[in-house]
């Protein structure tokens, strides 16, 4: 499976530039509002250094990373919901994503307008408010049209009646992250969100107001110096670090921390495999058993499936090679019921 975020917030927040800095895709910029009018999508390799490990000792033809994909919009203002702007209509190309990265101004330019309150937290209300008016006409419909079958006899009152509960917490703008999710009700309101402090400075009060604001409602909430990594995005990673380490003391790049903190939310976990000719990452689930794990491979060795041979990623690193660590005894044969650990090294034997 492959991770999607959708990249949302007012105009002139820096989105577009967040985008450019983890795709390196050189999308447009600007002061104006609006720069962003067709949505861009761009896919990342999701950095693990445990992959490239595995590489070393296997020396395959090809290395194949988990991928993530970021879709940037259109810049949402006051009154979206109801087709103020240009955003509304683009909200529907992120509806399928995973999870919602919510970028918040931070950074103080007289040169760029603001378009929000100038406040990060009634901001944040702002652009929530806009997305639950929107999932609100969905919601809407969706009652509608079980109203109209519970007429002639059909529709699904449960259903009913939980589409009520939603309603009147997305009306008091409340959260429904906890309530049941509903197959195919695409809300924006259910998905996680990472709330992405674009600033200048790590030291700004308005980072510093949105962390303390973060702990108090138990929000993830990420400061990204957006600007400066966008334009150190053609240097190689370690010259990238190394200038932001030694200028801003920022001491892991804004990717690495968004694809821990997805991963988390999603609750998702990354194991490997390795054949002659490729070593490769894929994500799970967290709690995935073993025929379903094979299963992403290819759907005959979930079908098949007989056993799988099982080494944790440091232990076959420590051994440099897959015979010494059979001769160790590091691998393990393990069945049908066997759940799939963060890290694991699977071998899948399949009839």
């Amino acid at each position: 499976m492959s991770l999607s975020w959708g990249l949302v917030g007012l105009p002139n927040v820096g989105k577009s530039t967040l985008f450019n800095a983890l795709t390196r895709a050189n999308v447009p910029t600007s002061i104006y509002p609006f720069c962003t009018i067709e949505p861009h999508k761009g896919i990342v390799q999701v950095p693990d250094e445990r992959l490239y490990a595995l590489a070393n000792i296997v020396k395959p033809e090809r290395i194949i990373p988990a991928v993530i994909e970021f879709w940037d919009i259109a810049g949402l203002i006051k009154g979206s919901s109801k087709g103020e702007g240009l955003g509304n209509e683009f909200l529907s190309h992120i509806r399928g994503v995973d999870g919602i990265l919510h970028i918040v101004r931070c950074f103080d330019s007289p040169n760029i307008p603001t378009l929000g309150e100038g406040d990060p937290i009634k901001d944040i209300e702002l652009i929530n408010i806009e997305l639950s008016l929107s999932d609100l006409t969905i919601v809407e419909r969706r009652l509608e049209k079980i109203k109209s079958l519970r007429r002639v006899g059909k529709g699904d009152p449960e259903e009913e009646a939980q589409l009520k509960v939603i309603r009147e917490r997305l009306l008091r703008g409340d959260s429904i992250r906890d309530l049941p999710v509903i197959k195919d009700l695409p809300l924006l309101s259910w998905k996680p969100v990472i709330y992405v402090a674009n600033t200048d400075s790590l030291d700004n009060p308005k980072v510093l107001k949105l962390l303390d604001w973060g702990k108090e409602r138990k929000e993830v909430v990420i400061p990204v110096l957006a600007k400066i990594e966008e334009e150190l995005a053609e240097f190689s990673d370690e010259e990238r670090m190394t200038f932001l380490r030694d200028g801003y003391g920022v001491e892991e790049s804004t990717l690495h921390r968004l694809v821990r903190e997805a991963y988390r939310l999603l609750g998702l976990i990354s194991f490997f495999t390795i054949w002659s000719k490729e070593v490769r990452a894929w994500t799970v689930v967290s709690g995935t058993k073993a025929p379903q794990a094979a299963g992403k491979i290819h759907s005959d060795f979930e079908k098949n499936f007989i056993k799988v041979e099982v080494i944790p990623v440091e232990k076959l690193i420590l051994a440099e090679s897959w015979a010494k660590a059979r001769e160790l005894g590091y691998i393990r044969i393990e069945g049908k019921e066997y759940i799939v650990k963060d890290g694991d090294v699977l071998y899948f034997k399949a009839g």
